[in-house]
């Protein structure tokens, strides 16, 4: 780590998860562009931390915001992570490149299985071989209420019923019929709800795109922060939920480098107490490990948690620009 040098760092902004709040996506993007000088802003490298879909009622307008910002912004870099809604997301449109060892996404299933009743997991068309987060996020969940968070379930046990209805197609049927009756009750007609599937028809291919070249881990050597010896050029790593403690940094990053989808639950997109804490070996050449995920805003040394929102419609969603530390939220006057 260095002292920093001139000219001026570039500016770096780390969005945290949006979680299908389209308003509020565009709303804290405004409020950056008017917090940060013109051309600093405008040649920022902008790293947006995942989860851009389920909970809020405006995934697919989240993600044709996020679809139009390179041709917007032609001067800025855009890194897009997955998280792990996203990475199911994509599992259930079938867009995970393959197990690299010629395995079947299947294999994934058993060490899970005991959830699968409880979860509801997807098992219509296509659940043959579909990844294990891809079954989970289209599923129905059979119990309503989610008691580590306070909430009812919208749908499954990602949140995903409104990411359905985004896309004009309701979540949870299975191609049973629904009956209708004419105003004077004499005629009766059945008519077959709409699959699960239909949704793979109804995402428009930009959005597959998208999806199916999300990240899921960025490094950036000469990010600069201030820090309270000064400012300070460190190396940034940036993965949606963060590295595990415990376990060799260089292989966890060859394999969220490789998007190994061997791995039916990655840690580094999912995690939660094992992904808080900066890995010890990273701490000899001090790195800035930035991720959302965690429904927290913590800003600790060099670990960066930015998630104020955590998907819950009453919290801002953030965004924290470096090297100066600054917090800007949708909220802000």
């Amino acid at each position: 780590m260095s002292e920093s040098p001139n000219p001026k760092p570039r500016v770096v902004i780390c969005v945290g998860d949006i979680h299908g709040f389209a308003t509020k996506l565009k709303n804290l993007w405004s409020n950056l562009e008017s917090s940060i000088h013109r051309s600093e802003f405008e040649s920022a490298t902008i790293i947006f931390l995942g989860d851009y879909c389920d909970r809020g009622p405006e995934t697919r307008h989240v993600i044709d915001f996020l679809v139009a910002l390179p041709s917007s912004y032609p001067r800025q870099k855009h890194v897009f992570l997955a998280g792990n809604h996203d990475l199911a997301f994509a599992a259930f449109l079938h867009l995970l490149p393959s197990p690299p060892d010629g395995s079947l996404f299947s294999e994934g299933w058993k060490e899970y299985a005991a959830s699968e009743e409880r979860e509801g997991w997807f098992n219509g068309e296509g659940f043959e071989n579909m990844h294990l987060q891809g079954r989970r996020w289209s599923g129905k969940i059979k119990v309503k209420f989610n008691t580590a968070k306070g909430t009812d379930y919208q749908g499954s046990i990602y949140d995903a019923g409104p990411t359905f209805e985004s896309y004009g197609v309701p979540h949870g049927s299975a191609g049973s019929p629904l009956w209708f009756f004419d105003r004077n009750e004499k005629n009766v007609e059945a008519v077959v709800t709409v699959n699960d599937i239909d949704l793979v028809k109804a995402v428009p291919d930009e959005h597959k795109k998208f999806l199916a070249d999300l990240v899921w881990v960025h490094e950036k050597d000469d990010v600069f922060i201030n820090t309270e010896d000064g400012v300070k050029c460190c190396k940034l790593i940036a993965v949606h939920a963060g590295l595990e403690k415990g376990k060799n940094v260089k292989e966890q990053l060859k394999l969220l480098k490789d998007r190994d989808t061997r791995v039916p639950k990655v840690e580094a997109l999912s995690g939660r107490k094992s992904v808080w804490d900066i890995p010890e070996e990273l701490t000899a050449s001090p790195t800035i490990i930035v991720s959302g995920h965690h429904a927290k805003l913590h800003t600790e040394g060099l670990r960066l948690i930015i998630d104020e929102g955590g998907g819950y419609k009453d919290r801002p969603v953030a965004a924290i620009i470096l090297p100066s530390k600054t917090i800007i939220r949708d909220t802000d006057a």
